[in-house]
This record gives C-alpha cells, structure tokens and sequence, in this order.
C-alpha cells in the first residue's frame, strides 16, 4: 500500500510530539510506501529528521514565501465572481445551511486550482470588492468592530495563504493520511473528490482550538479574525466529515469533533506508545531542588507561565532551578528571547537554564526531580509520559487538552 502522510509545521522539518509521531509509525510499517506533502511557513526550512527508507518522497508546500502559490501560479485563468461570491457568503453566513454550501464551493475552487491561478483570484480587486460588499449588508456589533478597506484585503489574503496547499497537484496513492486537521486536509480533499482515495485525520492537539488560542494576540482586527475562524471551522468540520477514520490521541478530542459534526462511529482514540525498554528508570536526583522541562520554545507551550511561577517557587527556595531543554522552531527566536528577558526582569536569569535541544531526552529528565509542562494546548504528550516511565513525577497544566 502507498500511504500519502501530510503534515503542518511539524515532520521532516521540526522536532517535537508530533513529529516523534510521524517518524514512529513510519518505521513502525516497514512494508509501506510513504509519501510526504509537509505545509511549512516559508519553504527555506531544512530537513531535521533522518527519513526511514520507505519514504519515497517529500513534497514542501511553503504557505507564505514569494514562490508558494503552487505550479499554477503562472496561469492565467480567472474564477468566476459567481464562486468568489458563494465562498465569501458561507463563511459570513451563520444558518444550518452554511456548511454544506461552503463544501460545495471549496471542492469547486480545489479543481479550479488545479487549472488555474487560485491566488490571484483571492487577492484580486474583485474578491476584496466581493468581501467588502459582503460585510456592509451585515450591520457590525459596534463601530470599533465595522469593517475597513484595509480589513477586506487582509482577509483575503489570509485566505489566500491558507489555501495554497490546493494549487499543488493531489497525491497519487491508496490512502491519505492528515496528521492534523485543518490546512493539511487540503490535499486529502483533493485527492478524495478526483481519485476516490479514502482520508485518515490523526488529531494530537485540537486544530481548531489551536487556532482559536492563537487568534487572540495576532494583530489583526476583529473582523479579519472572525472571517479567517469561520473558513478554518468549516474546513475542520468538513475533515471530519469526509474522513473515513478519525484518530485523536486522547479522549478530550472527541467532545471537539463530535460537536464539529463528526459521526462518533469513525472515531478512534490511538493513545502515543512509548517503549519502557527505552526510558529505564532513573536512579539518582540533582543536588539542587530542581524542574525540568521539555519541548519546543512556541508561545502555544506558554513557557512565561512557568517562569513566572517559577519565580514564586524561587522566592521561598533561593537554591531551586529551572533548566529549560528545548529549540524555537525557525521564525520563533523572538518568542525564546521574550522568556530570557522575562527571567532577568523577574531576577531569576541565573537560577533558569535554556540548554537547548538535547541529543538524548532521558537526559533532561535526569536533570530535574520533577518535570513540568505549562502548554495551553496538548494532546497526550510524549514528555510527560516519558518522564513516569523513567520514575519521575510530572506536573501537567491545568489548561491543557
């Protein structure tokens, strides 16, 4: 069988959970073919995975760089203002009706990608012109949230990037898999309404709360945030919809994709694996009173909660420590300098260590008698199971899925 695996942010090009993931059932199915279509910000990542040899190619599907609007970005042909029209109504439309015409319309403007110029059709005179007209047939709650000319063109432009998965030709194999819902379900869709091939959606996280959490410190206003939520809820709905299996990895994922309208029936909870074999027990502790914590340097992991807490710790235990063992993804060192400024602001800087990546992970729970997690949205994470293997006790967020 040849397998179709998309990813977003994640597999080849990042560490993390997810990835650990990817790499784990990969190897774990030797006797399948694997192809990759990774979503990536740019397209200047580099590969930072060994791939295993069933892998047989990895297609990079860059969301904002100059070169990311796919093969047929040199094409020339135009959407009709009929389609442009109909997408922009269902996603400002609120009645029971919405969902279905935006699948309509989402499958129409996949096969129009494949053929023509679906960028230039987004950002063209004619789509903003369509959303502003939208938008004043629609009174705003208040004269802060009335949309603007400024807010119709950033819209669409959201809207143009995240579909730029569907200007890059549909995988070719006997089944789809998206390790995630939203944008990376795309090439799933596409692949399901021209070839028949049936989609698997593997959720660690909850995609759309993710993008719900997110939303609430980007720069955009209200109106921009609410248009790109209403397209990322459709298109999560819609994943579930049309997927022949869904496999969360934790149970509280459910209560989201049943709500969103998936059929309890296609849902499987697959909880993360982990071999005791490779994490033995631990048989010392630091000298020092000390938290150790792990992953991937990302605000959605709200490393300034845990400093700051830390800092309570750190005034009733002068000799604690924090020792921080991770990397910022590319595009995300301003978030690593924001937590080091943050730890000489609060006068801890020399009590809290950021070491970086480490090369084995049992390591960084050697370093610590307690490791500690502060994400504001997790699925079934492999560090903290890592670490009760190992014999370490875990704190989790409250917050977390």
């Amino acid at each position: 069988m040849k397998i179709a695996m998309m990813t977003e942010g994640t597999y080849p090009y990042s560490f993390g959970g997810v990835s650990v993931w990817c790499d784990q059932l990969i190897r774990g199915m030797p006797g399948y073919d694997f192809s990759l279509m990774a979503i990536v910000a740019t397209g200047a990542e580099r590969m930072v995975w060994s791939l295993p040899g069933n892998v047989e190619a990895v297609d990079k599907v860059p969301l904002w760089s100059a070169a990311s609007a796919g093969p047929t970005m040199r094409r020339r042909n135009r959407v009709p203002a009929d389609l442009l029209r109909e997408l922009i109504d269902s996603l400002l439309d609120s009645s029971a009706v919405a969902q279905p015409r935006f699948a309509g319309v989402l499958r129409e403007l996949l096969e129009f990608a494949q053929r023509g110029n679906l960028s230039a059709a987004l950002g063209s005179d004619t789509a903003v012109q369509l959303l502003s007209e939208a938008w004043r047939k629609r009174p705003p709650i208040s004269r802060r949230t009335t949309p603007t000319l400024h807010d119709a063109i950033s819209a669409m432009q959201l809207l143009d990037h995240s579909l730029r998965p569907s200007s890059y030709p549909p995988p070719q194999a006997d089944l789809t898999h998206a390790v995630t819902n939203g944008l990376a379900v795309l090439p799933a869709l596409a692949a399901k309404w021209r070839y028949g091939t049936p989609m698997i959606v593997t959720e660690h996280g909850v995609y759309l709360r993710e993008q719900y959490l997110q939303n609430r410190t980007s720069p955009y206003r209200w109106p921009v945030k609410a248009f790109h939520l209403s397209f990322m809820r459709r298109l999560c709905a819609l994943g579930y919809s049309e997927a022949a299996a869904i496999t969360p990895g934790n149970v509280y994922n459910r209560r989201w994709e049943e709500r969103l309208g998936a059929e309890p029936a296609r849902i499987r909870t697959v909880y993360n694996g982990v071999d005791p074999a490779d994490f033995p027990a631990l048989t010392g502790e630091p000298d020092l009173p000390t938290i150790s914590w792990v992953g991937r340097i990302d605000p959605i992991k709200d490393l300034e909660t845990l400093v700051r807490a830390f800092a309570l710790v750190h005034e009733e235990m002068p000799a604690a420590r924090l020792r921080l063992f991770g990397s910022p993804p590319k595009g995300r060192e301003h978030y690593l300098e924001r937590c080091q400024a943050l730890t000489a602001d609060l006068g801890i800087a020399g009590s809290v260590t950021f070491e970086g990546r480490v090369e084995n992970i049992r390591d960084a729970y050697d370093a610590g008698q307690i490791v500690a997690l502060s994400s504001v949205s997790e699925g079934f994470p492999y560090s903290l199971i890592e670490a009760m293997i190992c014999g370490r006790p875990v704190s989790p967020p409250m917050s977390a899925g």
